[in-house]
C-alpha cells in the first residue's frame, strides 16, 4: 500500500511540478535553447502519455526509496536527487550524442538541473506520504 501511496501521491506532484519548471520557469530558456523541430503543440500533447511517464517515473524512485528504507526528509532529498541526477543525465546525455535536440551545453546543463532538483522534491513528497 505504501508503494501505491508513493507513486501516485510522486507521479502528481511530478507532473504538477513538472509543469511549474518546464512549462513556465524554463519555458522561454530552454524554448530558445533546444531544437523544436519535434516538438509537439500544446494542443497535440499526448497527455496519457505524460502521465504515464510521471507515474513510473514515481513508482521507480519510491521503490528505490523503499529498499533504501528512507524515512526522513533528508533521505527522501539526497535519495531523489540522485536518482534524478542520474536519470537526468541518462536520457539527457543520450539525447545529447544521437540527436540534436539540446543547441548548447548550457541548455544540456540547465535540464540536467531541474529534474536532479524537480526529483529531490519529489522524493520528499513520497517519503512525506
Amino acid at each position: 500500500m505504501k508503494i501505491l501511496r508513493g507513486t501516485i501521491f510522486g507521479g502528481i506532484a511530478y507532473f504538477l511540478l513538472g509543469w511549474v519548471v518546464y512549462g513556465i520557469l524554463l519555458m522561454g530558456f530552454l524554448s530558445t535553447n533546444m531544437n523544436q523541430c519535434a516538438a509537439r503543440s500544446d494542443g497535440s500533447m499526448v497527455w496519457w502519455a505524460i502521465i504515464l511517464s510521471n507515474f513510473s517515473a514515481s513508482l521507480l524512485l519510491t521503490i528505490l526509496l523503499k529498499w533504501f528504507g528512507a524515512k526522513r526528509i533528508p533521505d527522501g532529498l539526497k535519495i531523489g536527487a540522485l536518482f534524478g541526477l542520474l536519470f537526468a543525465l541518462t536520457v539527457s546525455l543520450s539525447s545529447w550524442s544521437m540527436t540534436t535536440m539540446y543547441m548548447n551545453l548550457g541548455a544540456l546543463i540547465v535540464d540536467i538541473l531541474a529534474s536532479t532538483v524537480l526529483f529531490a522534491i519529489i522524493g520528499i513528497i513520497i517519503v512525506l506520504t
